[in-house]
């Protein structure tokens, strides 16, 4: 849905009712950055998962509130009967600030939170919620829908098998490209409702061991030694 974004970052635009709606929400996270800490429930299935998002550090500049100090991200994922609960919670962007929430197949980042030099590209990417930081520059989001473990896209064009990709990482995007300019930003990306979104501001780590992003909470290596995720 295309809705009107203003050009300055400091802003207050109201919110259009979404399938997947952005609530306000309050939540006490201990994750460290580029952490997950996880807690398995009686049917031995992982049910609760914290891990934190990294920064694009070219561009702490243009989101931070002091202008030097990289925000904090936290987020929370809790296993439903029907649907998942993501809560994300940032702290120390410039009042106003807005992005676009996504679930994506690639982090741009490797495990140890550098550029990873075999990216390639974001792959399979699901828009999930705009987020907008308050007066005090806070973010405080919720969202409902399916994450843990199973969240995939298919593009079914007739062709035989139809092969599902997961998205198992989550990644924010400048809603506005004129914030980032003076990071050296220059462009657009297709990263938000009207496709012409700036830069990625923020992006969860892949697992050292499986390079499996952190909505994947079950796991599993095969015999020839690749990783997976059981759903």
């Amino acid at each position: 849905m295309t809705r009107p974004r203003p050009s300055l970052p400091r802003l207050a635009r109201p919110r259009l009712a979404r399938t997947v709606r952005l609530v306000a929400a309050a939540a006490a996270l201990t994750a460290g950055v580029g952490t997950a800490a996880t807690a398995a429930g009686a049917n031995g299935k992982t049910q609760h998962r914290q891990f934190s998002m990294t920064p694009l550090a070219k561009f702490v500049p243009c989101m931070a509130a002091d202008g030097v100090t990289p925000p904090r991200v936290d987020v929370s994922v809790e296993r439903g009967d029907l649907n998942d609960t993501l809560v994300l919670h940032g702290r120390g962007f410039a009042p106003g600030v807005a992005f676009d929430l996504f679930t994506i197949q690639n982090s741009r980042l490797n495990a140890a939170g550098a550029a990873d030099p075999a990216f390639k590209g974001f792959g399979m990417s699901w828009y999930q919620s705009d987020l907008e930081a308050n007066d005090h520059g806070r973010i405080d989001a919720r969202i409902r829908t399916i994450l843990v473990d199973q969240i995939f896209g298919l593009v079914d064009g007739g062709a035989t098998p139809v092969k599902p990709t997961n998205t198992f990482n989550v990644g924010f995007w400048f809603n506005d490209p004129a914030v980032a300019a003076r990071c050296g930003f220059t462009g657009t990306t297709p990263f938000n409702g009207e496709h012409a979104a700036g830069p990625l501001a923020f992006v969860t780590l892949p697992d050292a061991t499986t390079a499996l992003g952190p909505l994947c909470v079950s796991p599993e290596q095969a015999s020839d030694g690749t990783w997976s995720c059981r759903p």
